[in-house]
């Protein structure tokens, strides 16, 4: 007799640990959405998860409604897309691991995602960015020094926050213009320092009296703490310059990467290259941006084809 649904769920997970790599919180999410398919199957042998019976999981993921009750003041809605397919991406991924411990299931091919809307993508634009990365310089201690080189180096090289709050000192070698970084699944990814990054990182490190091995820290003389900062750091950090800077969109330490990405495409970088600077195991992820940087071409192309036609006539 073969394993039950859960014990099969739980192996998975552990897989996922173990052998991938995979981060606590992703491994929180696939435990949750996979156990929310098993309630509602009412947990079948893995062996007879069917077609039919995923066609309809998808039909009832479609009309879950979640959210706090009306006596609160909140009304519930509809999952969204991205949610929905976030259920279906875990139980395709649970179907290629039962695959590949030769357990007879439903094929992973046959889980096909929910379409969903292009999403939007918030970047900067070229004067944003400047008033931006030119706020630190307006003080002149060791907190503007580190923030001017987490401002410079989020854009230089497209990290992820996540990627950034876990570089130690040892991870950069300022003699050269590139290092490596860890990113999603454990993968490995070349980075590149722009000449403005590596000097604000050279000024920042200069001041560094701390013992810590994190490249970015609080100094914060009240901890003793010698972690990073946070994710959540950076970002408060990030949306204090922009509020500082004037700007008005809702901009994050991911608008950075996003104004990365697209400042490489408009000058020309062809969007595979992308796609391996940015860590994107998918090339459709990265096809984000082509909606972008098609709608600034137009905006280019309606500002400047034809005018010396004019002044000719």
């Amino acid at each position: 007799m073969g394993k039950s649904l859960n014990a099969s769920i739980a192996d998975f997970l552990e897989y996922l640990e173990v052998e991938r790599g995979r981060s606590q919180l992703t491994i929180r999410n696939y435990d949750f959405y996979l156990k929310r398919f098993a309630q509602w199957a009412r947990q079948p042998d893995p062996g007879k998860i069917t077609d039919e019976m995923v066609r309809k999981y998808r039909l009832w993921l479609n009309r879950l409604e979640e959210g706090r009750s009306a006596d609160s003041g909140h009304q519930k809605s509809p999952l969204k897309k991205s949610t929905q397919n976030y259920h279906l991406i875990a139980l395709r991924s649970f179907l290629k691991y039962l695959s590949r411990i030769d357990v007879l299931s439903l094929s992973p091919e046959k889980i096909e995602l929910a379409k969903q809307d292009m999403r939007q993508v918030e970047f900067l634009e070229a004067e944003e960015l400047d008033r931006l990365l030119a706020g630190p310089q307006k003080k002149e201690d060791l907190l503007a020094l580190r923030d001017k080189a987490i401002l410079e180096l989020l854009f230089s090289t497209g990290l992820r926050v996540s990627e950034l709050t876990h570089l130690k000192i040892d991870n950069i070698n300022l003699k050269r213009d590139e290092f490596t970084v860890r990113g999603k699944g454990g993968k490995l990814r070349a980075v590149f320092l722009s000449s403005t990054s590596k000097d604000a990182l050279k000024l920042y490190l200069a001041a560094r009296r701390d013992a810590s091995p994190f490249l970015f820290v609080s100094h914060d003389r009240a901890h003793t703490n010698k972690g990073g900062l946070t994710p959540r750091s950076v970002q408060r950090i990030v949306e204090r310059y922009a509020k500082e800077a004037g700007i008005t969109k809702h901009i994050t330490p991911h608008s950075l990467r996003h104004t990365f990405a697209t400042d490489l495409l408009l000058s020309g970088a062809d969007i595979r290259s992308v796609q391996s600077l940015l860590g994107h195991a998918s090339i459709t992820t990265t096809q984000i941006y082509t909606h972008v940087t098609n709608n600034q071409m137009k905006e280019v192309h309606k500002k400047f084809h034809g005018k010396s036609r004019h002044r000719l006539t």
